[in-house]
Order: C-alpha cells, then sequence, then structure tokens
C-alpha cells in the first residue's frame, strides 16, 4: 500500500473541516490549508462572489486545480470545500494516496445529496455530542496508529 501522506478532512459546510482540521495540524505540527480559503487568497474574490460572477464551471475547475496541487504537498492537514469530493479526479487522489475523515453530523439535511461520495472516505468520524477538541483528538488517535502501522 503506498504511503498516504495528508490528512484530508470531508463534510458539508459549517460541518466542523476548518476549525478541526486547524486544531489536528496544530497539535501534529503540520501545515493547514482550508481549500476554500485557498481559492479565495488566489482569486481575490471570496466564493459567493465567484459563483456569482464566474459561474459554478470556472469555480470548479480552479478548485479543482488548487486542490490537487494542494494534495501533491507532504504532511499537511487539508479542509475540502463542501463540494470537492465530488470531483472524481480529486476523491481519486485522495482515497489512493491520503487519509480522508468525514465530519458527519446527523443533524443535516443536505448531507443526502453529497452522503455517497462523503462515504467513501477511509474513516466516517461521528462529531455529533462530541466538542471539536474531542473530536480532533479521535483524528489524531487515528494518524498516530496508522502511522505505526504503515
Amino acid at each position: 500500500m503506498k504511503s498516504r501522506k495528508n490528512i484530508v478532512f470531508l463534510g458539508m459546510m459549517g460541518s466542523g473541516k476548518t476549525s478541526i482540521g486547524f486544531l489536528v495540524s496544530k497539535k501534529l505540527k503540520m501545515d493547514f490549508f482550508d481549500i476554500d480559503r485557498c481559492i479565495e487568497e488566489e482569486l481575490k474574490m471570496k466564493i459567493s462572489t465567484i459563483f456569482s460572477e464566474k459561474g459554478e464551471k470556472f469555480f470548479r475547475d480552479f478548485e479543482e486545480k488548487i486542490t490537487l496541487s494542494i494534495l501533491k504537498k507532504k504532511n499537511v492537514v487539508i479542509a475540502l470545500g463542501g463540494g470537492a469530493f465530488s470531483n472524481k479526479k480529486i476523491r481519486t487522489e485522495i482515497l489512493i494516496n491520503h487519509l480522508s475523515f468525514w465530519l458527519k453530523w446527523s443533524s443535516q439535511v443536505l448531507i443526502k445529496k453529497r452522503s455517497n461520495f462523503y462515504s467513501k472516505a477511509m474513516y466516517k468520524v461521528n462529531c455529533n455530542n462530541q466538542t471539536k477538541t474531542a473530536i480532533s483528538k479521535k483524528i489524531i488517535n487515528f494518524y498516530e496508529t496508522y502511522k505505526v502501522n504503515n
């Protein structure tokens, strides 16, 4: 099995990908990338403005380019945009070469549309009734166990 080098968080908007990813990256002393923020910084526009002025196709193409570029880095923690994992190129790269965590919350209704893609993540982390600190500790334990065994 090829060594998985990065930790990637999947989930709907508001699921905690950024805050939990940041906590995990600090604890593991790894760099953190929030894909949506990277896109906003690169284009100097908010995501909502990109969608309204340039359209979803432009956004998704740019998201793919940025995401695949960041996935080439080693030992980083990444918070994907909510729809990025539905992109086959991104999903395939993550599933083959990285550790993926779906931050799953049962109270989210919109998750039904994307849960088919998210369910392919290597790990599913049930987040209900847990603090972000507890969730990040659980993920760090997964990661450290994985490193020892691989």
